[in-house]
């Protein structure tokens, strides 16, 4: 298992959606982080798109010991360094590198990498990964396209993110290759520049709800 399978497997199976959020600030992600965990979604992925991603991530790390922070869009080995160091207990890449999977290889962070066409997916699976994510989802053809690689990459399971909602979640589930979404959905931007995190933790425990 040399993709750290086991420990990323119980944080993708922990719930069947992950919060993929992009913070503006420390103190609202914490707040967020809390309201997520208390709806019952422990697991959260901040991303990289902004500058108070990384303080946001040791925030949480530190303040929220129920939530296990994990961090997106990360693009470069400086980046993976830089979220480990925040706290992050697990990282999300939209693709992957030669140069990104080498350099993770004797961290004890988990790295769940991205791949879409069966070249790149018969390049994981080489370099040893069997957990992907797949994005952007919908974009790629979403849960058709998905069934298409079920039978010839049976190994492979998924992470779906993009387009993702409570209109079609059910579909992506239902599939046999899929272990749990990313969505943006629990967490609506205006719900948390309102500081309405009431919504935020019923939107949770509504996708908490779900079986995947």
């Amino acid at each position: 298992m040399t993709q750290k399978t086991q420990a990323l497997h119980a944080i993708l199976t922990a719930q069947p959606v992950m919060p993929v959020v992009a913070v503006a600030d420390v103190a609202g992600a914490v707040k967020l982080a809390r309201a997520l965990a208390k709806g019952g979604l422990v697991s959260i992925e901040i991303t990289l798109r902004t500058p108070a991603a990384l303080e946001a991530i040791r925030a949480v790390a530190d303040e929220v010991p129920e939530t296990t922070c994990g961090a997106g869009t990360v693009l470069s080995p400086r980046q993976f360094d830089q979220a480990v160091e925040a706290g992050a207990r697990f990282v999300v890449s939209p693709g992957a590198t030669h140069a990104l999977v080498r350099h993770v290889e004797d961290s004890e962070v988990p790295l769940l990498p991205g791949a879409a066409s069966p070249s790149e997916l018969m390049g994981m699976m080489e370099a040893g990964y069997e957990l992907l994510k797949f994005f952007p989802a919908e974009q790629l053809g979403g849960v058709p396209f998905l069934k298409a690689l079920a039978p010839v990459f049976q190994s492979i399971r998924f992470c779906p993110t993009g387009g993702i909602s409570m209109t079609n979640v059910g579909d992506y589930l239902a599939l046999p290759n899929v272990l749990c979404v990313g969505g943006s959905w629990v967490a609506p931007k205006e719900a948390v520049e309102a500081g309405d995190f009431d919504t935020i933790t019923r939107l949770a425990a509504e996708a908490a709800a779900l079986k995947a």
